[in-house]
């Protein structure tokens, strides 16, 4: 069994790395694990837990600005920022039940370190678009800061954006600092119902390109429709939000739903409705661990007007949810020894874009490019990165991909 260290601040997590590089000691850089089965598998002979480094350090409703150290649950954070009528804009889905975990376990670190965003990246970004400084510890030991506590900062490198999405293969990160901004007082899903995947991403397509400022746009095949709670029917329903202030929603959601009728049968869902359903959206409840419903996960992220093209060329026993307009593609695969990767891979290649495996067995993920495969000059200048910060691969060797 791997053994842990749990740092409780940053010059235990200093002297930690510098202890594990001097006896040649490879770490695993976890939060809470609610992420743990992401990526290829473990191979390490620590685990770095930073739980212990856990609470809101700065929080200045007024400055739209919030630090907090990065084992703190995202779930206390966004009960905070609630409090003050304020939220994470780029609404950072939860893995949790697709992982076989509860819902609500993933830290601010967790969510930054893998660049998470959910339904509403279409309108505000990604993770890494609100992330304005942090402090970490490099895998050579030395404790580095970027960014600061302003959306304008030009103090040197922009080292907020390399780290985002780079999974702790670059530094264990001990605080973070996000832009917050003021959450929507109401919300309303325009439903377009009945239409197959093709006509779906035209629907979505058009709705993006009116000036209803659409701030959420998904499409949700017939067979996995029944799983949504916000739903009123078991049928392919094509879903569009709008967000902000109630008089500004309610002469959107009429605009919208009078420029979708052309597209097929509109209904609209309100407020209440409408956050049942985009819940499940974020959470992934039709590729939940329950129910038998473990079949191999794909995310695929390729042109919006792509999406449909990209998931008809890979087989029709699969399950799909499009997100962000079609762009967006999560595929859970028939039973395959390869997790459906040569289809996957074969369509994305052909296509465009760039495909993840987020769940599988461990056996599959250690045999099975996790991530896209890079080309040669790519794959070289991630070498080059990960060597500059971590020279002896002491940091999640291998997490995305081998020999890095």
């Amino acid at each position: 069994m791997t053994d842990t260290l749990k740092p409780r601040d940053h010059k235990d997590v200093e002297e930690a790395v510098r202890w594990a590089l001097a006896d040649e000691k490879t770490l695993e850089v976890m939060g809470q694990g609610s992420k743990r089965a992401l990526g290829r598998p473990s191979q390490t002979d620590l685990t770095l837990d930073l739980s212990g480094l856990s609470g809101v350090t700065l929080y200045e409703p007024a400055e739209l600005v919030l630090s907090a150290k990065a084992g703190t649950p995202l779930a206390e954070i966004e009960k905070l920022l609630a409090a003050s009528d304020q939220q994470l804009a780029f609404e950072p889905i939860d893995y949790g039940p697709a992982l076989g975990q509860p819902c609500g376990q993933g830290t601010i670190g967790g969510t930054v370190a893998i660049n998470l965003s959910g339904p509403r990246r279409i309108k505000a970004g990604a993770a890494r678009d609100h992330f304005l400084g942090m402090t970490a510890v490099t895998g050579r030991g030395e404790t580095i800061k970027s960014g600061g506590r302003v959306v304008k900062n030009v103090t040197g490198y922009d080292l907020c954006k390399l780290f985002a999405g780079s999974w702790g293969t670059l530094g264990v990160m001990t605080d973070i600092t996000l832009k917050v901004l003021p959450a929507p007082e109401t919300e309303a899903t325009v439903l377009v119902a009945g239409l197959d995947d093709a006509r779906a991403c035209a629907a979505m397509a058009a709705a993006m390109g009116s000036p209803c400022d659409v701030s959420a746009a998904a499409h949700l095949p017939d067979h996995v429709a029944s799983f949504f709670e916000g739903l009123p029917k078991a049928e392919a329903s094509t879903v569009l939000r709008v967000e902000g202030f109630a008089p500004s929603v309610a002469h959107r959601k009429h605009a919208l739903a009078a420029s979708m009728k052309d597209h097929g049968v509109v209904t609209v869902l309100e407020e209440r409705e409408s956050r049942m359903l985009w819940r499940d959206i974020r959470e992934l409840r039709p590729f939940a661990m329950d129910g038998g419903r473990e079949r191999p996960l794909w995310r695929i992220s390729t042109a919006p007007a792509r999406g449909h093209e990209i998931a008809a060329a890979i087989t029709p026993a699969a399950w799909m949810i499009y997100d962000w307009a079609g762009g967006l593609v999560w595929v859970a695969m028939p039973f395959a020894e390869d997790a459906g990767s040569t289809a996957i891979r074969r369509a994305v290649a052909r296509l465009g874009g760039h495909a993840m495996l987020v769940r599988a067995t461990a056996a599959v993920r250690a045999a099975t490019d996790v991530f896209e495969p890079e080309h040669a000059a790519l794959a070289a200048l991630s070498k080059r990165v990960k060597e500059s910060f971590d020279p002896k691969h002491l940091l999640n060797p291998g997490r995305m991909w081998a020999g890095v």
